[in-house]
């Protein structure tokens, strides 16, 4: 069975522990959530489910799993938000400000994490760091990645060359794809994403070489974990169900509190939602997921964002981004809570 067709097993068996949860809306707004089925923001929609924290603060969460592979160009969480057919999902806010600044009309109401990823070779490769990607091939989900982003600006500020002049990317098209080019050889190394990488080198020959969450804090000066990855709605989605969004905003913060300090929810989500139950895997993303969530944002925080991408893009360009600006109104904070 290919990489494609396990996904699709693990995309139903995930999707059926989450429908277990669904219940009736009744008169409550429903927010359509869609996710892929391999990142991180699914142990978060389950536990606001597994403990109806949307019924709690009244509004009704709607969580489908989809593909990671790419539709347009795009990821598919945002082909589905651009078609009308998602209310809420989560992308980078770089990718954000690319696709709000070609027109679409999607706004980010609240951050999730520095759900940034990692190096990863084999345990016997030569790569120590960014400076041995000279000359290497590096396996990308797209080359406008955020991890490739971030790469290729701390290789142009601390090491005087641009991986994708003095290496090779190559585009995989999804996480899974990524890892069988590892495990293949068809690369030297991957830029995997953080939640996968416990998976990697806790189950066969790889290392991590270099987090990308330390470009992150090491390019933006930011004392306080900085989120990379946002919540995202439509203008029209906020305008007409503004009360079911700080009804996400709550929930989002119940599950985030509980999520950190209980450990017996982490073993249930190995067992419903993860691919691997190995123990070391398990507290890996666990610890990971603890280490990079945001519960909320001010201004500061929209500040250091700010910050980071003008680096980014004094550092790598606007070729690399994709975009030359963050649009003014694609942060919304004052979307407030209100308890």
């Amino acid at each position: 069975m290919g990489a494609n067709a396990n996904a699709d097993v693990d995309i139903e068996t995930q999707q059926a522990a989450l429908d277990d949860l669904h219940d009736e809306p009744g008169d409550r707004p429903v927010m359509r959530a869609r996710f892929e089925h391999n990142g991180s923001p699914r142990y978060l929609l389950y536990a606001i489910k597994r403990f109806g924290l949307d019924r709690d603060h009244d509004f009704h969460l709607d969580v489908q799993l989809v593909s990671d592979e790419l539709e347009g160009g795009v990821e598919t969480v945002e082909a589905k938000l651009h078609e009308g057919e998602a209310d809420l999902i989560d992308i980078d806010y770089v990718s954000a400000a690319r696709e709000r600044a070609d027109g679409a009309p999607i706004v980010a109401v609240h951050p999730y994490g520095r759900t940034v990823g990692g190096l990863v070779a084999q345990e016997d490769s030569p790569i120590e760091g960014l400076a041995d990607l000279r000359g290497r091939r590096i396996g990308v989900v797209r080359r406008l990645d955020k991890n490739w982003i971030l790469a290729r600006a701390a290789c142009r500020e601390y090491h005087d060359f641009d991986p994708e002049e003095a290496a090779t990317s190559v585009e995989s098209g999804s996480k899974v794809g990524l890892t069988r080019m590892l495990r293949e050889g068809e690369v030297d190394a991957i830029l995997q994403f953080w939640q996968i990488v416990p998976e990697i080198v806790e189950t066969g020959p790889y290392r991590e070489v270099l987090p990308m969450a330390d470009l992150v804090q090491r390019l933006s000066d930011a004392d306080r974990t900085l989120p990379i990855s946002t919540f995202l709605t439509s203008e029209a989605y906020l305008e007409e169900s503004p009360e079911a969004v700080r009804g996400f905003r709550r929930a989002y913060v119940d599950a985030v509190d509980r999520l950190r300090t209980d450990d017996e929810i982490w073993e249930e989500l190995a067992d419903r939602m993860m691919y691997e139950d190995d123990p070391a895997v398990v507290r890996g993303i666990r610890d990971g997921w603890r280490e990079m969530v945001v519960a909320d944002w001010d201004a500061k925080t929209v500040s250091g964002m700010e910050r980071l991408f003008d680096r980014l893009l004094e550092v790598a360009g606007a070729e690399a981004l994709g975009v030359d600006r963050i649009p003014g109104d694609l942060f919304r904070p004052e979307v407030t809570p209100e308890r």
